[in-house]
């Protein structure tokens, strides 16, 4: 039986920036205002407790200018009731170092990443490409090599557990990937960084930091394609306005 879930973005930190810094291309409004969000997910089933992307980690974001941290994304967890040791599954949606900080501290669960996104980072293309691999923390990918007994390599789309499945779409990296979850109120996307921002999806705009600018339109149909209710992006503040929860200012219920 295919497993109904919650849906909870949580939001751990904050930095302001300017359009600019956000999309590719020529933009006559580039020095706007344009904030950052940064996210976390949690996918819940009476079956499954499923985190998507891990965040920052706490001594990482002490070294980044800007950056308000508004706590470790575990102890975030920890504070709804999610400790670490009861998520059973962790997906990666891609292995850039604010979605992966934090993945050691979940030791019971089974990490997801696709085969493509781990063959680039440890192939030869990310050593000589500067413009991408300081997006790569070498210590994350270093425990992901070492967990390899915990770790699902999938190529392309994959059931992940009954109701949560991941899609490869690449763009943003080459083996980024979404995440679709059946919910109460239909398939939620969580897009991350396949889509940073609302206004990238909904009005066909990459953002500015690609792998493959073919694969960012792509992945853009793709996020509208499985969608049959709501569309989460990875570091847009509006998610928060648009998903408020009781649980506080930090944490939307998307579903």
């Amino acid at each position: 039986m295919t497993d109904v879930f919650r849906v909870y973005a949580i939001c751990y930190g904050h930095r302001d920036a300017r359009r600019g810094q956000h999309f590719h291309g020529c933009d006559e409004r580039w020095d706007e205002p344009h904030p950052t969000a940064y996210y976390v997910w949690l996918a819940v089933s009476d079956q499954h407790t499923v985190v998507i992307d891990t965040g920052i980690s706490s001594d990482r974001a002490e070294g980044l200018p800007g950056l308000d941290y508004v706590a470790s994304p575990v102890a975030m967890l920890e504070q709804m009731g999610f400790a670490a040791g009861s998520v059973d599954h962790v997906v990666l949606t891609h292995l850039h170092y604010d979605h992966t900080g934090t993945a050691d501290a979940f030791k019971e669960a089974r990490y997801v990443v696709q085969q493509a996104e781990l063959d680039y980072w440890t192939g030869p293309w990310a050593k000589r490409i500067e413009r991408e691999r300081w997006l790569v923390s070498d210590r994350d990918l270093d425990h992901l090599l070492k967990a390899r007994d915990r770790l699902s390599l999938v190529d392309g789309d994959a059931d992940v557990v009954p109701g949560l499945s991941v899609h490869l779409v690449g763009g943003h990296t080459a083996g980024m990937q979404i995440v679709r979850v059946r919910t109460a109120s239909g398939h939620v996307v969580l897009a991350s960084d396949a889509s940073h921002f609302y206004e990238n999806v909904e009005e066909d705009r990459p953002f500015a930091i690609l792998h493959s600018m073919t694969g960012m339109y792509g992945a853009f149909d793709r996020i509208k394609e499985l969608a049959d209710g709501p569309i989460v992006p990875g570091h847009d503040p509006e998610v928060l306005r648009r998903f408020p929860c009781p649980l506080g200012d930090h944490v939307a219920t998307v579903a």
